[in-house]
This record gives structure tokens, C-alpha cells and sequence, in this order.
């Protein structure tokens, strides 16, 4: 909200003279797919279209990959603080939320592989992290985040990744 709006929006806000605001199909208009395809390239993720799914804002997106990643009752491994309606959306998706500490002593790094391991038990399907941290800002290194995917991978779990915060890095970090 406090971002000045890019002039070329304010062109087209201006200039615009439809009568009607018609919906867009929900998979997303194929302008914005692309878009995201041409996005995630840039990161080195190789990506098309059929494997995107666009949702009206992060928080749905969140809640899907917790219903995808769990069944009622499953268990997700979050670092903590964590985004308050984080708890919403696991009711929502009735699955439990592991808390999983991190201390401001040592900047909300990840614990170490010992400390997610004795979260994991047989309910365990995921953990998830949100990258920067919301709501401490910790911005997780490249070793952090490798170390967490081989956990997933060793453990069988899905990584869900709160990125929605991705483009507020301006030092490089992500």
C-alpha cells in the first residue's frame, strides 16, 4: 500500500473505457501463465503452463498445498513465529500445525536437522517455510534451505514454500 503504483498502470487505469469487468477464466488469463513461466525461468526452474495453478492470493494458494500435501489429521512442520492465519488455514484444511522454534538470538535461523527430526513422526507430511520469515523477516541462507530439502527428501515429505514475500530481498539473499 505504500508502494507508489507503476505510471504505465495509472496509463491504463486512465485510459480504460470498457463498460463491463468481466471475470477471467480461473486457471488465469494465458498472458499472466506465461508470465509466471517466463518468471520462474529467470530462477532456474524450468516450468509450463499445465504445471501452474493461479489462485486469488497467497493465502488460498497456501491453504491448497496444505490440502494437497496432508489428509485430516496429518501433521506440517512450521518454524515459529509463524504467520498467524497459517493456524486458519490448517483448520480449515483440518490438519495440525508442529511448531518447530526459532530464536531471535540467532536471527530465526532454522534449527539444526536433529531438532525437524524429532518432529517428524508417522502423521508428518510436510514443512513448510515461509522465505523471508513473516512475521520476523529472516531471510533463510541457501544452506538452510538445501539442508531443509534434503530432510524433506530423505524424510518423503513435501517442502511447501511461502515465497510470497520473495521480491522485498533487495541484497540478494533469495
Amino acid at each position: 500500500p505504500d508502494i507508489p503504483t507503476p505510471p504505465q498502470m495509472m496509463k491504463v487505469y486512465h485510459e480504460f473505457s470498457e463498460k463491463v469487468l468481466a471475470y477471467g477464466p480461473s486457471q488465469g488469463l494465458e498472458v499472466y501463465q506465461q508470465g509466471l513461466v517466463h518468471y520462474y525461468k529467470r530462477l532456474g526452474i524450468s516450468l509450463d503452463t499445465k504445471d501452474i495453478i493461479v489462485t486469488t492470493a497467497g493465502s488460498e494458494a497456501v491453504t491448497f498445498a496444505m490440502m494437497v500435501a496432508a489428509n485430516e489429521g496429518d501433521e506440517i512442520i512450521v518454524p515459529e513465529p509463524f504467520y498467524t492465519n497459517y493456524n486458519g488455514f490448517a483448520t480449515m484444511a483440518s490438519i495440525k500445525l508442529q511448531a518447530i522454534t526459532t530464536l531471535a538470538e540467532n536471527g530465526f535461523a532454522l534449527p539444526n536437522d536433529e531438532a525437524f527430526e524429532a518432529l517428524i513422526g508417522p502423521k508428518t507430511r510436510a514443512i513448510m517455510l515461509c522465505n523471508p520469515g513473516n512475521p520476523t523477516g529472516a531471510v533463510y541462507s541457501n544452506e538452510e534451505l538445501f539442508r531443509v530439502a534434503a530432510l524433506c527428501k530423505k524424510h518423503g515429505l513435501f517442502l511447501i514454500s511461502d515465497e510470497v514475500y520473495r521480491e522485498f530481498i533487495y541484497d540478494g539473499l533469495c
